[in-house]
């Protein structure tokens, strides 16, 4: 077993992790325009100039026709509904969830047994790490969610060497296993759904568990994963991944923080510029470990920044407005506040520009309401994705 682990650590899942960035953009291009079926893109920058999908959008061309909105879906073995409700299609042929990338990184493979307690009810968790623990040649115990006494008994009795479901019900398992005098056997875990805080990594790791994480979707299946180095996120090899200024499609620079925006390459269920709702940014260079598809930072925080003000709400695609009508505004930021029981709504405006009333007609006309307005040199905003950033307290 050992050896067989080491043999997984130190090789990759297949030979599209380590090509030339140049050749998977090729690749992608040609699979891309097929999937569009319309004048063919020139490169994948020019993906930039089609619509963002957004969830809302889904949710709504889903109620006019169910269950799938009019979108293409192929070869359909599953059907799931999420809260919203939003419905997802899946597959059962090899890695449909492209899963199986991640799995294999985390060094999980033939003759483990992975104890999967992701949910397996109505959402399409369980299913897709199932399918990526197969793809990999795993045997699969469906634990599901809770019964955490009969999780510590299945895992002594089946013998499960590796975990998969969120970060920190493995400590719960583990915890219960050892109140009970038991000792397990898991030495991986494969963790999505939450956030995987680096105390609870080293609390694993200190108890001899590799424990990794991927950034994955109900809608997209696998976006981005860790891999040994623990340096970033790799984009998986089946996406396209966008990082753009929340309430707009606009490509940022990389390094700068924005929404993740996914463009799914699976033929069954293609989903072009889907945003996901979720801040990350852009990594330079490629991970050390030798996979050399792009990397991003992981999760840091939503991007639906919308927030009500003085009884109206205000929403990213009003900052956006904003900027757009300015060509000296680099970018923008609301801030909600509190002012003798009163709502306080400031824009911070990045320009170099000295006169704060030249903005005062823009700010009625796409925010609805009069602000007090801060002008910053470009750069001095944070690299924090915030177009929107609520400093009131409701307690």
């Amino acid at each position: 077993m050992t050896e067989m682990k080491d043999a997984r650590e130190t090789s990759h899942f297949d030979a599209l992790e380590t090509r030339t960035q140049d050749a998977r953009e090729a690749d992608q291009l040609r699979t891309l325009n097929k999937l569009l079926g319309q004048s063919p893109l020139t490169d994948i920058a020019a993906l930039a100039t089609l619509p963002v999908l957004r969830k809302s959008d889904l949710s709504a061309r889903q109620k006019a026709q169910p269950p799938f909105g009019g979108l293409h879906v192929d070869n359909v073995a599953h059907y799931f509904q999420s809260p919203g409700p939003i419905y997802e299609p899946g597959g059962v042929s090899h890695d449909w969830w492209r899963m199986g990338r991640f799995v294999h990184a985390v060094g999980i493979g033939k003759g483990d047994i992975v104890q999967n307690c992701f949910g397996y009810h109505l959402t399409p968790a369980g299913m897709i790490f199932e399918n990526g623990a197969r793809a990999v040649g795993a045997a699969v115990l469906p634990a599901g969610t809770g019964q955490t006494d009969l999780q510590v008994q299945a895992a002594v009795d089946i013998g499960t060497t590796a975990y998969a479901g969120t970060p920190d019900y493995l400590k719960v398992i583990l915890e219960a296993a050892d109140a009970a005098g038991q000792t397990l056997k898991i030495t991986r875990a494969a963790v999505s759904g939450g956030a995987l805080f680096p105390s609870l990594r080293d609390w694993y790791t200190d108890r001899g568990i590799r424990c990794l994480q991927a950034y994955a979707t109900a809608d997209l299946g696998n976006i981005a994963y860790e891999s040994p180095a623990m340096e970033g996120m790799i984009i998986d090899e089946g996406v396209i991944v966008e990082i753009v200024r929340p309430g707009t499609g606009d490509p940022v620079r990389d390094g700068e923080v924005g929404e993740v925006v996914v463009t799914s390459l699976n033929p069954d269920y293609p989903l072009i510029r889907f945003a996901t709702g979720d801040l990350s940014a852009m990594m330079p260079g490629a991970s050390p470990c030798g996979r050399t598809n792009r990397r991003i930072k992981g999760w840091m925080g939503r991007a639906d920044q919308t927030t009500k003000i003085k009884g109206m709400f205000v929403r990213p695609e009003q900052v956006a407005q904003l900027v757009a009508r300015h060509d000296e505004i680099t970018r923008a930021r609301v801030v909600a506040s509190r002012q003798d029981e009163k709502d306080v709504m400031t824009v911070q405006i990045e320009t170099r520009a000295m006169n704060p009333a030249l903005y005062e007609d823009s700010i009625v006309a796409t925010l609805k309401m009069r602000a007090q307005i801060e002008l910053i040199p470009p750069g001095g905003l944070p690299n924090d994705g915030k177009v929107i950033e609520d400093l009131r307290t409701f307690e």
